[in-house]
């Protein structure tokens, strides 16, 4: 729960309890909030029991733990057999070097103008690694339109 808190913070927090409530009332104000916190802990470990029973036997290995997110879809991606089938027959890194080596293939060999969009083979769209070339300020909008 804490975990974060270094030395510094405990000792701020300390002093500035000892400033609040005074070294007389602290014990009495440390046995009262671990008593709340245990309180707390209580009630939450019944109603855990509580949905668990009322669940049924077919979630009796249920966790609440796996309502997290981040723990649900890790635990999807790690158990789930589909999954773990798609994931082996794709390899990332290959597909990245076929696309690396068609992007340095593509600047190796040097066009002699720019190709118009009428020369542009069907299923490619323009080069989006190229920098586009500015219009001359006469020909440039005064306004974005998509902006306004």
């Amino acid at each position: 729960m804490f975990n974060d808190i270094g030395a510094l913070e405990l000792v701020t927090i300390v002093v500035l309890a000892i400033l609040v409530f005074g070294p007389d009332k602290l014990p009495k104000v440390i046995q009262d909030v671990t008593g709340v916190i245990r309180k707390i802990r209580a009630f939450s470990d019944s109603a855990k029991q509580d949905i668990r029973s009322e669940l049924g036997p077919e979630f009796k290995d249920f966790e609440f733990e796996d309502l997290n997110p981040k723990t649900f879809i890790r635990k999807q991606l790690t158990e789930n057999e589909d999954l773990k089938e798609i994931r082996s027959s794709f390899d990332l890194r290959k597909e990245l070097n076929d696309v690396a080596d068609a992007v340095n293939s593509d600047e190796a060999t040097p066009a002699a103008a720019a190709p118009s969009a009428a020369a542009t083979p069907i299923g490619t769209g323009p080069d989006l690694l190229k920098k586009p070339v500015s219009p001359a300020p006469e020909q440039r909008s005064r306004f974005d339109a998509d902006a306004t």
